[in-house]
């Protein structure tokens, strides 16, 4: 008796107006710029309803903005900070200097170095208090791709970080399929969605139709995120991939002294080595990267199967998800 007259009173709450449980916000979420020498870096952070302590610093890489982490196509499924808020994380959605709303300055002045600096600097009003927000008492840098690489910089300058999440990430760079996707690059202002910004010939973006050769595997990909990845692109500046690049040879990322996650889709072509051999599973994937990481990362590894180097928009991008959310429970925590 009591059971049904409990039920129905929630009945009444959640779906008198049309509003189910699933679809009662799970964070509420302010966009901001932030300062830095050059400009602003363009900001969201979202805090879950019931508050949170720890915030994940998410930067995407090169060729996405935030719209990477934030995905407004299937966001049930695809919408990485969707996913973090709904696990009880804050997060803090950035753009790198030259990308999405923060500040393009002249093309050849952007570096992985400079965005290492910057990540430092948010993670250090994330540590003070962010507008409108509580100091957290924990912070997580994420990133992917090339951010990864700069997260990697930032976490062995500065020690000032309780996890880092490295996705699109390993240190079996296969260059012949790098350099395929780089021949894929053109001048942004060649395509009429970038044209009329201001930007210099310095900007590239990825030349129409060639995404899915970059980032994904035929088989493993809906065309919905196809299409909204390329009306979604981002421009960026190869200057920043030199001092970048240095985070996936010996030696760098030994020097990291919190715990390390570090996820890559297993048909990731410029990751995985010859044949995706380092990608096989999470157990090679581990023995290949541990020889990089000093036992105080604490090491853990994660294989999305069938993914590209995009994993936050493979089909199965949620198992990865559950990866990520877990890793951080167990290690990190609320």
């Amino acid at each position: 008796m009591w059971v049904r007259i409990v039920i129905s009173a929630i009945m009444l709450c959640c779906f008198a107006s049309g509003v189910s449980a699933a679809d009662a916000p799970t964070a509420t979420c302010k966009s901001f710029p932030f300062p830095v020498p050059q400009g602003h870096l363009g900001a969201t952070l979202c805090t879950p309803a019931g508050g949170a302590r720890t915030v994940m610093v998410l930067m995407s890489g090169s060729n996405f903005n935030g719209s990477y982490w934030d995905f407004s196509y299937h966001p049930e499924t695809y919408d990485f900070r969707r996913a973090m808020n709904a696990a009880g994380y804050a997060t803090l959605v950035v753009d790198r200097l030259g990308n999405g709303d923060s500040t393009h300055p002249p093309s050849l002045s952007l570096t992985a170095n400079a965005t290492a600096q910057n990540l430092h600097d948010v993670v250090q009003a994330a540590r003070k208090g962010l507008p409108g927000a509580k100091p957290f008492a924990k912070v997580v840098t994420a990133g992917h791709s090339l951010t990864s690489g700069t997260s990697i910089m930032e976490a062995t300058g500065y020690h000032d970080v309780d996890g880092v999440l490295l996705t699109g990430y390993s240190h079996a760079v296969n260059v012949p399929e790098t350099l395929s996707v780089v021949a894929t690059y053109h001048p942004a202002v060649d395509e009429p969605q970038f044209a009329g910004r201001g930007l210099d010939q310095g900007y590239l973006a990825s030349r129409p139709g060639t995404r899915m050769h970059d980032f994904y595997d035929p088989a493993d990909v809906d065309p919905g995120v196809l299409a909204h990845d390329e009306k979604t692109k981002e421009v960026f500046s190869l200057t920043e991939y030199p001092d970048g690049m240095l985070s996936t040879l010996p030696g760098m990322s030994n020097f990291i002294n919190v715990p390390v996650l570090v996820t890559v889709g297993s048909r990731d072509r410029m990751l995985c080595g010859i044949n995706y051999a380092s990608c096989a599973n999470t157990a090679t994937l581990q023995a290949e990267e541990a020889p990089f990481f000093a036992p105080a990362a604490r090491l853990r590894t994660f294989v999305l199967p069938g993914s590209g180097h995009a994993l936050n928009l493979a089909r199965n991008t949620v198992d990865y998800q559950h990866a990520v959310i877990d890793w951080a429970n167990s290690t990190i925590g609320k």
